[in-house]
């Protein structure tokens, strides 16, 4: 058993249950990465136990804080259950959602996705990656009728000294699934697809949206960075008579078309654009266009802290633009996805944007992921989901 002893003090965050502890907390110990070790603090109370990262400022990502617990194959059963009993009474579709967010789940770096017959299986920290292969049999013993797949290709694997990895743990065929959410129907290629192979953590805010643009009868929307179409077919879902969805990769705009036609909307309806959705923005506003409504849910653009600076810009010039294409009681659906860009950071660039645009808004509601997607209280930062539903004056 390797030991990882804390500096004086650094022990506070452990004592309030955040699950990290990062490089310049530990005093003295090592391990191999994912190895799981004691953590004890200055003083030697044993405080728990965690997986160590060597390559990672996140050092240690605790697995449990009992000093009895032991981190064995029942361990790692256990939370797996808990887990997916945890969405079970939600009363959530079990055939398209998430089984395990990480350090929500006690499964710290751990992303289990679930679609149709596929359980899809994200490593992202040195722990998850050393027990994966447990992981992988463990969801094929509780979910004999599903077969793993494995997309362990996210960037910050890299900040852990992890190489990519993606492919079948169990089971092998095709990796294209379909699946339904509130009454539409999409395609998945759990191999090619963005993240695990769908956004699953708009699911609410695209029902929100289509029952918005049904309640409001908004005709004119725009979809910006609508990737495969999830806001476009809500949108149309809805009633809107056009919807513009613009984003720069024609493969997603070309499945996003496939889904308009799989739900058996009018494809006039639907306008696909393949472009830069800044530079589309200001195309539109220079042709004097306007909207009813408009999307913006762009990528990751800042994964950590030291990236929020440059994001904030980013974030800020898009909203500003598309704040000035709406009509006198528009609206403006706007998220962000970054980890580096709290709740209220992200209110305040968006604030700042209206005010370049001279355009007064009022926020009607704040979004997140899903229920599928909880938030532990002691660790605020497993909410990466924040959006903005606006209404212009």
């Amino acid at each position: 058993m390797k030991v990882i002893r804390l500096h004086d003090g650094k022990e506070r965050a452990l004592l309030r249950r955040h699950p990290w502890v990062f490089a310049g907390a530990i005093a003295r110990g090592g391990a191999d990465s994912g190895e799981t070790v004691r953590v004890d603090a200055a003083d030697g109370r044993v405080l728990g136990w965690a997986a160590f990262s060597p390559n990672s400022q996140i050092r240690l990502r605790m697995w449990s804080f009992d000093a009895e617990q032991r981190i064995d194959r029942d361990f790692f059963r256990l939370r797996l259950q808990q887990a997916i009993a945890r969405r079970a009474r939600l009363g959530l579709d079990m055939r398209a959602v998430r089984l395990v967010h990480g350090e929500s789940d006690g499964l710290p770096g751990c992303i289990v996705d679930r679609y149709g017959d596929i359980v899809v299986l994200q490593a992202l920290a040195a722990g998850i990656e050393r027990n994966k292969a447990m992981l992988a049999a463990l969801l094929r013993e509780l979910l004999p009728e599903a077969r793993v797949f494995e997309r362990s290709d996210a960037g910050v694997r890299g900040l852990e000294g992890l190489q990519p990895a993606s492919g079948w743990l169990h089971g092998h065929g095709e990796t294209r699934v379909d699946i339904e959410e509130h009454g539409m129907r999409f395609h998945v290629d759990v191999q090619t697809g963005h993240k695990t192979g769908f956004y699953l953590d708009q699911r609410d805010n695209r029902a929100r949206f289509a029952a918005l643009v049904r309640e409001q009868r908004l005709d004119r929307v725009l979809n910006g960075y609508g990737y495969t179409g999830g806001f476009t077919l809500a949108a149309l879902a809805g009633g809107a008579r056009q919807v513009l969805t613009v984003d720069s990769s024609a493969p997603a705009l070309a499945q996003a078309q496939e889904h308009v036609r799989l739900n058996g909307f009018d494809a006039a309806r639907s306008t696909m654009l393949d472009a830069d959705v800044n530079a589309t923005l200001r195309s539109l506003r220079e042709q004097g266009r306007r909207f009813d409504a408009i999307v913006l849910d762009p990528p990751k653009l800042a994964p950590t802290a030291a990236s929020a600076a440059r994001a904030a810009r980013a974030y800020k010039d898009i909203n500003r633009l598309a704040l000035t294409l709406l009509e006198p009681g528009g609206w403006l659906f706007t998220f962000s996805c970054s980890g580096g860009i709290d709740a209220q950071l992200f209110q305040s660039i968006v604030a700042g944007a209206a005010l370049d645009a001279g355009v007064e808004a009022d926020i009607v509601a704040r979004a997140r992921a899903g229920a599928d997607h909880p938030v532990l209280l002691s660790f605020p930062e497993g909410e990466y989901l924040k959006g903005l539903l606006l209404q212009t004056r």
